[in-house]
């Protein structure tokens, strides 16, 4: 037995599946990034260095459908508004997008994951010999003793009665079950979760929002439920880049949550 030397504690010191690099050599999980530019699209490109292969067309097409429906959603959201106020502090563009990224927790961005996990335990309850529908109650049942009573991926405080990007996502994730590329499996979970909720509300309807969509689409891709959040980020970087972009050509300096004409309410401490 050969005992290590320096060199090898060095080079073991982080291993990696993802990328062979040397002089002169760049390979992505074994495909040299020569033949990787011009023949794939960047969700495909996504895809190899998360999981390792690359995904047929119909897989690309839907998993880019996600991430383009997710891009932005207003200077009112949480990050966008933090992008927008950095963007005045004269700071960096990079600084811009790492504040708002760093914003996205478990309330401001982490539901797709949330719903994810919700959808994978419905899955596991119907593959231990559940029906649908006791699963989703099971499954709701569980999800409430744990996180309280809000679902994750279901209404929406802005559009009301319904979120626009979640039919259109849910229409392609059904063409893509007619193609084959997908089961439809977690479409039908989320869509009856979704008459669950409205049932358990005295029947008033309630919308999925885009949170419990691209959960339904990321769970008929396979991905692991932590994923859906790093897919969020990814997608909400875009929108994060165009505000910051364009508040810097607007200008401003330190620019605050509201104008300065506009202050805090004064509380004063009780005595």
């Amino acid at each position: 037995m050969t005992e290590n030397t320096d060199a090898d504690a060095i080079r073991d010191w982080w291993r990696t599946s993802i990328i062979d690099m040397a002089p002169g050599r760049i390979a992505f999980r074994g495909k040299p990034i020569e033949e990787l530019i011009g023949t794939v699209s960047f969700p495909q490109m996504i895809w190899l260095m998360v999981l390792g292969e690359i995904p047929s067309q119909a897989q690309a097409r839907l998993f880019e459908a996600a991430l383009v429906a997710g891009v932005d959603h207003g200077p009112q959201a949480p990050s966008i508004a933090a992008a927008r106020m950095a963007a005045t502090c004269g700071v960096g563009l990079n600084n811009v997008m790492a504040t708002a990224v760093n914003m996205l927790g478990d309330v401001h961005g982490g539901a797709g994951e949330q719903c994810a996990e919700l959808f994978y335990d419905i899955a596991a309850r119907m593959e231990a010999g559940a029906e649908l529908l006791p699963a989703v109650r099971d499954g709701l049942d569980a999800w409430r003793a744990q996180y309280g009573k809000i679902i994750s991926g279901y209404g929406h405080r802005f559009h009301k009665p319904n979120d626009p990007r979640a039919p259109r996502l849910m229409a392609l994730v059904r063409e893509a079950a007619a193609e084959g590329a997908v089961s439809g499996r977690f479409a039908e979970i989320g869509e009856a979760v979704q008459a669950e909720l409205g049932r358990q509300r005295g029947d008033r309807p309630i919308a999925m929002n885009i949170d419990g969509s691209t959960a339904v689409i990321f769970c008929e891709l396979g991905f692991p439920a932590p994923l859906a959040r790093g897919f969020f980020c990814l997608s909400r970087s875009v929108g994060v880049l165009a505000h910051g972009w364009e508040q810097m050509q607007q200008g401003g300096r330190n620019k605050g949550p509201m104008p300065p004409s506009y202050l805090p309410k004064y509380v004063p401490q009780p005595e």
